[in-house]
């Protein structure tokens, strides 16, 4: 690593700056202002698009800061909309292990990435195979809360089903309902124990299935039954402070191997829960702190 230091444009830095001037804000769904001086992305954006701070973006670029978590990489090479092997690059330059078979990536393809860019306002978000959170669009923030003040680990559809103690729900932030409630429960464990077999090493997975069987007894229940399955769809009622009652119908996409779960929120076409959600789209979402 310190012979490659010498050698212009190979540190993490250097690299960060290089996949960001080379990406177009339009690639990344932002619209271009005129007299825009950058060609890529500015480091506001990309601070922005992967969650962390401008002034670390500038330390990591200057080489003041060298040392990102894999949490930190991982955000920002979907931000930057790095390919596999480019993001394996990343996590290497930072002194890191890239992911290996037999455990979660949470790492978005650009063409995924594109085509979610130009889905507009539609509410649309990205989980990864133990349905932890890492990517979601202003619709979506919009529709059920932005997540972004929750603490990143925290960002756990299956831990927000199923808390641990008492504390805030992190990714919705008003009531949530659905049609069938048990069955939604199930369908969720089930989805987890399928994941086990896909993904046997990771720890972060384990570690999630292991806190919720010790700490939530209708985990355990659930878990019991040795159910195995994909959750796949499910219908919503969101209580908007805003726009009041909104019934979703919410389909789960899954992409490739790395089992990527990417929810989309709709309603039936001219009915007014469609009218409601497009609503939510133009007002945003309400500002509620986290507690």
């Amino acid at each position: 690593m310190e012979i490659m230091a010498t050698i212009p444009g190979t540190t993490l830095g250097a690299m960060i700056r290089t996949w960001r001037d080379r990406l177009p804000p339009s690639a990344a769904g932002l619209t271009g202002a005129r007299g825009r001086r950058a060609a890529g992305l500015r480091r506001e954006e990309l601070a922005d698009l992967a969650g962390v701070s401008v002034d670390y973006v500038v330390r990591l670029e200057q080489g003041r800061a060298t040392t990102p978590s894999a949490s930190v990489v991982a955000s920002l090479a979907r931000a930057l909309q790095l390919s596999t092997t480019e993001r394996d690059h990343a996590y290497r330059l930072a002194g890191l292990v890239p992911p290996v078979d037999g455990t979660i990536s949470d790492h978005i393809p650009p063409g995924v990435l594109r085509v979610l860019a130009r889905l507009g306002d539609v509410a649309v978000a990205v989980f990864a195979a133990d349905w932890q959170l890492v990517w979601w669009n202003r619709g979506w923030g919009a529709l059920l809360g932005d997540p972004s003040g929750a603490e990143p680990r925290l960002r756990n559809f299956a831990r927000d089903r199923f808390p641990v103690g008492a504390g805030p729900a992190h990714l919705a932030r008003w009531p949530v309902s659905e049609a069938d409630h048990d069955a939604t429960d199930a369908a969720v464990v089930s989805d987890l124990r399928r994941a086990t077999g896909r993904f046997p090493r990771d720890s972060r997975l384990a570690a999630t299935i292991r806190d919720l069987h010790a700490g939530n007894n209708r985990f355990a229940e659930l878990w019991e039954t040795g159910g195995v399955a994909a959750h796949r769809e499910d219908h919503k009622t969101i209580h908007h402070p805003a726009v009041g009652p909104v019934t979703v119908d919410c389909d789960v996409l899954t992409d490739g191997d790395s089992e990527l779960k990417i929810v989309i929120m709709t309603a039936p076409p001219g009915s007014e829960d469609e009218t409601k959600l497009r609503l939510t789209a133009v007002a945003g979402a309400p500002a509620v702190p986290y507690t």
